[in-house]
C-alpha cells in the first residue's frame, strides 16, 4: 500500500508534536502503557458493579448519540460545588463535589531546607488517600494502589516533568533564603465518595485549597553568617496569599466506543477503552499528560484530545474560579 507525500508530511508533523511533549517531560506514554491494565482496573472500580448487557448498550448508545444517561452532552461536566476552609488546622483546604464524587484537599506549609539540586526552589509533595467508606473496592490493597496512582498522576499533571518543564506551581516563590530555607507544601487529598472522574475532582480541590492557603510572613534575623542556620520569626498574624494564577486544571477525556467524554461517571468509566488526562493552565498551555487504559491511541487522536481539552478547560476554569470566589466570600461572612 502506497502512502502519499502529504500523508507522510502530516504523520511527521504529528510525530514532532508528540516528541516535543515527551522531550519536555510533559507526556510519558511508555511507563503508563506498561501499567495501563493495572491502572485501568484501579481508576475504574465501577467495572465491578456488574452492568447488564442492556445497560452497557444503553450507555454506549447514549454517548454515540451525544445524550448521556444523566442528560448531559459528551463535553459537559456535572454540577460543580466548592467549599473552602473546611479544615481549620490546615494552611488552606477545600472540598469539591462533582455529581456524587466528593473529595477534600488540604495544604500544610512547613519550613524546610531546599534540596542541593534545586537550591532556589521550595518543595511540594502530594499524597492522596481513598476512604474505604467511599467505595467497597477501596478497602485493603485496592485503595492503597489507587491512592498511589492518583498521587503520581497529580504530581505529573500539577508539577510537570522531572526537568520542571510545565510546572503549574511556582516552586521558586516558596524560597525564603536561597539554599538555606524554603517552604515545604504538603498537599493531602481524601476521596470521600467516588462516582468517577477522581483525577479532575482532586485537581480542582487542590487548586481551590491552594487559593485558600495563607503562607505565614517570615522575618529573618540579621547578622547570621553564611554557615549558620538562620534564625527566623514566623508571624501568627500576617499571611501571604498563595498565587494560584499558574495552577492548571485537569481535564480527563474518556474514550467510549468511537467518542470521548468529559467527567465520566463510574458506570461510563467501566465502558472505557482508554482515557487521557490533560492539565491546562489559564494561558492554555499544557502542563502535563497521563494516559490509562489498555487500548492504544493514534497520535492524531491524542492531539485532537489536547485541542478539545484546551477548549473545555476555558469554561471549567471560569466555573471553578466563580465557585472558589463564592466559597471564600461565604467563609469570610
Amino acid at each position: 500500500m502506497s502512502i502519499s507525500y502529504s500523508t507522510c508530511k502530516f504523520m511527521l508533523f504529528l510525530f514532532l508534536q508528540l516528541y516535543e511533549l515527551v522531550a519536555h517531560g510533559l507526556i510519558n506514554l511508555m511507563p503508563v502503557k506498561c501499567l495501563c491494565h493495572k491502572v485501568s482496573q484501579n481508576f475504574a472500580f465501577a467495572g465491578m458493579v456488574g452492568l447488564s448487557l442492556g445497560e452497557k448498550h444503553f450507555i454506549q448508545g447514549g454517548i454515540a448519540q451525544d445524550l448521556r444517561c444523566d442528560g448531559r452532552k459528551r463535553l459537559t461536566y456535572r454540577p460543580l460545588y466548592v467549599e473552602t476552609g473546611v479544615i481549620p488546622q490546615a494552611n488552606g483546604s477545600a472540598r469539591v463535589r462533582m455529581g456524587a464524587t466528593d473529595v477534600i484537599a488540604s495544604v500544610k506549609a512547613e519550613l524546610g531546607k531546599p534540596s542541593s539540586l534545586q537550591p532556589d526552589k521550595g518543595k511540594v509533595s502530594i499524597n492522596i488517600d481513598c476512604s474505604s467508606t467511599a467505595e467497597p473496592a477501596f478497602e485493603g490493597r485496592g485503595g492503597d494502589e489507587l491512592s498511589a496512582e492518583l498521587s503520581i498522576a497529580l504530581q505529573r499533571c500539577l508539577l510537570g516533568g522531572k526537568s520542571g518543564a510545565g510546572a503549574g506551581i511556582d516552586l521558586s516563590s516558596l524560597v525564603v533564603i536561597g539554599g538555606k530555607l524554603c517552604w515545604d507544601l504538603y498537599i493531602d487529598g481524601l476521596v470521600v465518595s467516588s462516582d468517577g472522574n477522581l483525577l479532575d475532582a482532586l485537581g480542582a480541590a487542590i487548586k481551590a485549597a491552594l487559593s485558600n492557603t495563607g503562607i505565614p510572613s517570615v522575618q529573618v534575623a540579621a547578622g547570621a553568617t553564611s554557615d549558620e542556620k538562620p534564625e527566623v520569626d514566623i508571624s501568627d498574624e500576617e499571611f501571604l496569599q498563595f498565587d494560584t494564577s499558574g495552577v492548571p486544571i485537569i481535564v480527563t477525556l474518556t474514550k467510549v466506543g468511537k467518542h470521548y467524554i468529559v467527567d465520566a461517571t463510574s458506570e461510563e468509566e467501566s465502558q472505557m477503552s482508554s482515557a487521557v488526562s490533560i492539565s491546562v493552565n489559564r494561558q492554555g498551555h499544557i502542563c502535563g499528560i497521563t494516559k490509562r487504559g489498555g487500548a492504544g491511541l493514534d497520535p492524531s487522536i491524542i492531539l485532537d484530545m489536547i485541542s478539545v481539552a484546551k477548549h473545555v478547560s476555558e469554561q471549567l476554569m471560569i466555573k471553578l474560579d466563580s465557585e472558589i470566589a463564592s466559597a471564600e466570600a461565604e467563609e469570610e461572612s
